[in-house]
């Protein structure tokens, strides 16, 4: 019996008619980063329990929010796909599943790449490979794995919105920031509900220091990119982002307490940014109350496992900032483990993720100078433990404050030079310019 195909005419081995409109469901939602795609697979599987696709769709949903705690669900859908999938595109989707349940990111990526270099077509395959290079930092195929698929998709073929906002991050992420403006607006236009391509142009508007468009930007149309979003807490952290560069706190604090649910979700990539945003105030020295406490204790459940090192240094954020100092230092002993493993978190731990997690716990106690010593030799490197560049700007960020405390003014005026001509209009920029000019004169 012939099998069924998608909306982008793709065999899907064991579907079923009554099973496809959930499926289909799922990972429109899936791109616009909304709704509830769990739920819908969910009943693609109760219509046939044998569909390759769906076990694949499923596993994917459980792995890519880097969540301990998805990886059971992960491994019982991966069985389940291994024992259904019956085309090449089917089994590679299975074979980087089961790389990345092993911990081996760029072996899922270079499989992932196969899959659509055959499969252009393949949404799916185009958003998994998409969310593991960013989170393995691999900026360059953020947006080579795109543009290699992008003579297949226009706007006739469903879904090209979510194409285009991932071309558009890919190209923010490679500087080609006009291209990427463009690429992301037209995602947006097409379906005003891509949380993905929004966020696309607000990397562009935050690297190129343009706070008031971003501000108008993220403020035009909140009711269809943030509305039933899985990803909205992060598309409100880029807009604290403008605020926070312009110094204007209190509209920060507004909206970590009411748009981020003031750091009370447990989901492990919004606790990240509820971190992010906190520690970037601590080195502004701006009262944020109790606020860190909030967000350490939903940090319980997924630190110190050494699962992801990305993670692991927002945890000890989370922990220094609370004053939980014991629990940062666990976080960082289960990296000492960690980087013993042969998967490549060890790697991604070792080359960046235990410097920083231990800089920032140095910051916190006060000791400036080896928070200084520690961010130097890996800020360069950063990328390679994932995260964009808005994201990893925080190392920066710390870097340049633990000068100015440890008193280097030599190399706090240096970092604040540098930061200024990479961004010339960033009002914070001028700010650190202006501190070390008084530092050096107060020498």
């Amino acid at each position: 019996m012939r099998s069924l195909k998608d909306i982008r005419g793709l065999d899907m081995t064991g579907a079923t008619v009554a099973a496809l409109e959930p499926y289909e469901t799922a990972v429109a939602e899936l791109q616009c980063y909304r709704g509830d795609p769990v739920a819908h697979v969910d009943a693609a599987l109760a219509a046939a329990p044998g569909f390759a696709m769906a076990h694949v769709l499923k596993a994917w949903l459980h792995l890519l929010g880097t969540e301990p705690s998805g990886l059971p669900v992960a491994r019982a859908a991966h069985a389940k796909a291994a024992e259904s999938a019956r085309t090449t595109r089917e089994q590679g989707h299975v074979a980087a599943i089961g790389h990345l349940i092993e911990g081996g990111w760029h072996e899922a990526e270079r499989v992932l790449e196969d899959v659509t270099i055959d499969a252009p077509l393949d949404a799916l395959g185009l958003l998994a490979g998409h969310q593991i290079d960013f989170f393995t930092g691999q900026s360059r195929m953020l947006r080579d794995r795109i543009a290699r698929a992008m003579p297949t998709w226009d706007e006739s073929v469903p879904g090209f919105h979510s194409v285009l906002g991932m071309y558009a991050f890919g190209l923010e992420e490679t500087g080609a920031y006009a291209r990427a403006e463009t690429a992301g607006r037209r995602g947006v236009e097409l379906e005003p509900r891509d949380g993905w391509s929004q966020h696309a142009v607000a990397h562009v508007l935050e690297m190129q220091s343009r706070q008031e468009e971003g501000i108008v930007w993220m403020r035009a149309n909140p009711a269809a990119w943030a509305t039933d979003s899985f990803f909205q807490i992060h598309n409100w952290w880029h807009l604290a982002l403008y605020y926070f560069d312009m110094e204007e706190y209190a509209e920060v604090l507004a909206l970590f307490d009411e748009q981020m649910r003031g750091g009370r979700s447990s989901v492990v990539l919004d606790m990240i940014d509820a971190s992010a945003l906190l520690w970037r105030l601590k080195l502004r020295n701006v009262d944020v109350g109790d606020r860190w406490q909030t967000v350490a204790d939903r940090w319980a459940a997924a630190a110190a496992t050494g699962f992801y090192a990305f993670n692991d240094v927002h945890a000890v954020m989370a922990y220094v900032g609370a004053g939980r100092r014991d629990a940062a230092a666990s976080v960082i002993e289960a990296q000492v483990e960690a980087m013993a493993r042969s998967n490549d978190n060890a790697t991604f731990t070792r080359d960046v993720g235990h410097a920083v997690a231990r800089a920032v716990l140095a910051f916190g106690d006060g000791d400036y100078a080896a928070a200084t010593a520690l961010l130097r030799p890996v800020r360069a490197i950063a990328h390679r433990f994932g995260g964009s560049h808005a994201q990893r700007d925080v190392i920066d960020l710390t870097l340049i404050e633990a000068a100015f405390r440890s008193g280097q003014a030599g190399l706090a005026a240096a970092l604040a030079a540098e930061r200024l001509e990479i961004r010339h209009e960033s009002p914070l920029a001028n700010v650190l310019v202006r501190r070390a000019a008084g530092m050096a004169a107060a020498a």
